[in-house]
């Protein structure tokens, strides 16, 4: 089904409630059945809307549960910029050697049963992809951070992004590792995963003179 206009400017408070109300509906829903068992007509009666209010704002569920990892997403990495992957002083680990890594476990963990339907085997690619690439963004900024050249991280949904591997990489492993703690019931805390994968992060960083990005030939 085609999405329809609201009719309503997008800034709009009237919208940005609606919206929310159903992104948190989603969110609820989720904690009780898998995201593809979840149809339009469960989110409209739980959120008190009708099924042409939902179609006013999104296409479908998956649209939808993006919009809701977005705002989850864009929250944490307003706070958890740089997924930092410096060197660690040994000492460091008997605390927390990464505080950013550690919140970005932490995150997943808060949200665990949106993120095991979103990121399993019966999950959405859409949302897949989009965590991935805003995962790939925050540590590109992160290392930028010092130069001042510090690019927004939602540009890297835009085609222009530049190709940067360290980042693609980070995030790729981040994802997967962190995928794969949640299907197991996240059996350990998200400090104990800093602890052992903030080793492998350092592994990953680029020597000293590599170039932070690669846009290929010209």
């Amino acid at each position: 089904m085609t999405r329809k206009s609201s009719g309503a400017p997008p800034g709009d408070r009237r919208v940005r409630r609606t919206q929310a109300t159903l992104q948190r509906t989603l969110i609820d829903l989720v904690q009780e059945q898998d995201l593809s068992q979840i149809t339009v007509a469960d989110v409209a009666e739980r959120a008190d809307v009708s099924r042409s209010t939902f179609y006013d704002h999104y296409q479908d569920v998956h649209e939808l549960a993006e919009a809701a990892c977005t705002s989850m997403l864009d929250d944490m990495f307003g706070f958890v910029l740089a997924l930092d992957t410096a060197p660690a002083h040994p000492a460091d680990f008997q605390e927390d050697p990464d505080p950013a890594l550690t919140g970005f476990f932490a995150h997943f963990a808060e949200h665990a049963g949106l993120y095991r339907s979103l990121l399993g085997p019966t999950g959405s690619a859409r949302v897949i992809e989009h965590v991935r690439r805003r995962t790939t963004a925050a540590h590109y900024s992160g290392r930028l951070a010092p130069t001042g050249d510090t690019p927004p991280s939602q540009t890297a949904d835009s085609p222009d992004f530049p190709l940067d591997v360290p980042a693609a990489f980070v995030a790729g492993a981040l994802l997967g590792v962190a995928a794969d703690w949640l299907q197991r019931g996240c059996p350990r805390t998200p400090l104990e995963m800093t602890i052992l994968t903030k080793p492998l992060l350092i592994a990953l960083r680029p020597g000293p003179g590599t170039p932070p990005t690669s846009q290929g030939s010209e």
